[in-house]
């Protein structure tokens, strides 16, 4: 039996609390095996009390100057900085990725807050005298009330902030339902903004699976949704805040594919591309998982990529010189392994097979080796299907015509990349390649805290995307005045 402090609790209205949960899952660490704490499922019960806090939080907030809101996530982003080394130990733990992929998690975090200090400015209106003859005219952008986070289990830290913040500093509430696979980064976190002294019931954090999932969907407080995860999910989480009149931003799944010309730099593109393939395990919106080689770069590419793939060191990502951990459970492995299997039996070659490793000292553990396959049916389903994980499909085409027609083939839209030395075939692409992040000699396009994090077709659903301009307008409504005032003076 774990102590009292190894369960992970709720923060609800300035509050730590352990939920009256029927049932506790267990936060494995998935290169050791080791318990690291449990979760509790909390009930429907947890999402109404936190959603009241948030209301009742929600007049005295929004009517706080911008310039004091701003404040706290001042106060945030330097305990942000200061605690960055433990957040980063901690996400490796439970999540497995390497120490430095957890430290450039935490990075893309603290920018977000960075992005949100500028609300001043961000959340201004605009206006026009005279619209006729007296008139003026405002737009003003007024906070939504109470919002909810709902966040994966691949960057427990990063992704809340692709939304947390812009909600707050904007003037709403909010609460956030981290992934029950990796609770402890968001226990960590809430330590420290309870320490900023942000006022009672503003940000609320409750654990659980579905149904507080469905709660959080259902709760008419709530106003808006934000939402990372996989597309049928997605899907889902959509349609049902878009049933009870909630707006929502809904992140998808991914199947990313990258096209590498004949003038590629095959060094250059090897590298990236197996950072993009392989990193964090493959278990990333914004991974490769399809090279598509044209004409002669078939064979220097090919070649390239599996020496890279086969010496990859595999390992606990605290231990020094690992470049990728394991998968999350072993249920994941367990799938990976069989869309592999899958893959051979649809005709393709397993190239570099990472298949039941033996990683020393983890033999336990959640490992699936960086993994090739050769010779992919672009109509297969393997070329379809999202593996969330470290392998990479290779597939040859003859054009960059016909890559391109291929790419755009894709049920997802969340990202494509194109490796060459020429400008001509890189306008070609960025022109037509119909995905919503675009790399050009980049093998994960992920935007700065200041561009919107976009996504197409079945990756994204809703109109508005996490961070910059997009997460303003998402948390605030519109309000148009327009006014008239008679001329008292003229009675004189």
């Amino acid at each position: 039996m774990l102590p009292s402090s190894s369960i992970v609790q709720n923060y609800i209205n300035g509050e730590w609390s352990a939920p009256n949960a029927e049932t506790y899952l267990e936060v494995i660490n998935p290169a050791t095996i080791e318990v690291l704490s449990k979760v509790p499922l909390s009930p429907a019960s947890e999402v109404d009390r936190a959603a009241v806090a948030a209301q009742t939080a929600f007049p005295a907030w929004r009517r706080t100057p911008a310039t004091e809101r701003i404040q706290y996530l001042f106060k945030l982003k330097a305990l942000l900085e200061e605690h960055n080394e433990d957040i980063a130990q901690t996400i490796t733990l439970e999540c497995g990725k390497t120490i430095a992929e957890s430290k450039g998690e935490m990075r893309r975090a603290i920018e977000n807050v960075e992005v949100a200090c500028g609300i001043p400015i961000l959340m201004q209106g605009y206006n026009s005298e005279d619209i006729a003859r007296g008139i003026d005219e405002h737009m003003i952008r007024q906070p939504l009330g109470v919002t909810a986070i709902i966040t994966p289990f691949n960057f427990p830290g990063m992704i809340p902030f692709w939304f947390m913040p812009y909600a707050i500093a904007c003037g709403n509430t909010c609460i956030i339902k981290p992934s029950e696979r990796v609770p402890l980064t968001m226990q960590k976190i809430f330590h420290l903004i309870e320490q900023t002294g942000l006022p009672k019931g503003v940000i609320n954090l409750v654990n659980g699976a579905k149904e507080v999932v469905d709660a959080l969907l259902d709760h008419a407080a709530i106003r808006a949704i934000s939402f990372v995860g996989s597309s049928p999910i997605a899907k889902y989480v959509y349609s049902r805040a878009a049933a009870n009149g909630k707006r929502s931003q809904c992140q998808g799944g991914a199947k990313n594919p990258v096209i590498v010309l004949p003038d590629a730099d095959i060094a250059m593109t090897t590298k990236i591309m197996a950072d993009s393939a392989f990193g964090c395990a493959g278990q990333r919106c914004l991974a490769a998982s399809v090279a598509i080689t044209v004409g002669s770069a078939k064979t220097t590419f090919t070649d390239a990529i599996a020496e890279v793939a086969s010496t990859r060191q595999v390992g606990f990502g605290l231990d020094s010189g690992v470049q990728m951990g394991p998968v999350i459970t072993n249920q994941s492995k367990t799938r990976i392994e069989d869309i592999i299997q899958q893959a051979e039996t649809e005709g393709a070659t397993v190239l570099v097979d990472g298949r039941s490793p033996k990683v020393s000292g983890y033999e336990n553990g959640h490992f699936v080796r960086p993994t090739i396959l050769q010779d992919i049916d672009p109509a297969g389903e393997i070329a379809k299907t999202e593996i969330f994980g470290p392998v990479l499909s290779l597939i040859h085409l003859d054009s960059i015509d016909d890559a391109i027609a291929l790419v755009n083939r894709s049920q997802y839209g969340n990202m494509a990349s194109l490796f060459t030395s020429s400008g001509a075939a890189a306008r070609k692409f960025r022109y037509e390649a119909e995905a919503g992040n675009i790399g050009i000699n980049i093998g994960v396009a992920a935007p700065m805290a200041f561009f919107p994090f976009s996504g197409w077709k079945e990756s994204f659903f809703g109109d508005l995307h996490g961070q910059g301009w997009q997460a303003i307008e998402f948390f605030t409504q519109t309000k148009v005045v327009v006014e008239r005032w008679h001329d008292w003076t003229r009675q004189f």
